[in-house]
């Protein structure tokens, strides 16, 4: 009976770090580099999403913008009015990574293409993706992606 009580309560632990892993203003991302956390702002309306990460001149490392779309759709970035690099990361639905762009240059007008069925996308500082490792195929984890087929579930 102690054994199925200790399983229970450490089955309880579990799910409540998990559940406690998903918050607003944090994004996990993991894939077979390991696995890291930002805290982010969310731009989730037209306004905020147009706006972005203009004009500011630093992003403090470990944070970022998470954009998310109401409904998958095709996007593309550029860096107008921005002032400092970027690697941008393109997800789905399922909170997958599909694309990454490493290093947008502050200031380029050139659309940055993210492709098809692009549901949310991650801006972070420019070379932070390839320092950690993160790739096409890494996985997401954000509220966001809960009502979803998620890669990596709330």
């Amino acid at each position: 009976m102690k054994t199925l009580v200790a399983a229970m309560f450490l089955l309880a632990c579990a799910v409540q770090g998990a559940v406690a892993g998903c918050r607003d203003d944090q994004v996990w991302l993991r894939g077979d580099w390991g696995e890291t956390r930002f805290i982010v702002e969310v731009a989730d309306s037209p306004g905020e999403r147009s706006r972005g990460l203009m004009f500011r001149k630093s992003l403090p490392r470990g944070t970022g913008m998470l954009f998310v779309y109401e409904q998958p759709q095709r996007a593309s970035f550029w860096m107008k009015n921005t002032l400092i690099p970027l690697d941008m990361l393109f997800v789905d639905r399922s909170g997958t990574v599909t694309r990454v762009h490493h290093n947008a240059v502050p200031g380029d007008l050139t659309a940055i293409e993210g492709g098809a069925d692009v549901f949310a996308v991650l801006e972070i500082n420019g070379g932070l993706a390839e320092s950690y490792g993160i790739i096409a195929g890494s996985q997401m984890r954000h509220p966001a992606f809960a009502d979803g087929p998620s890669a990596w579930g709330c």
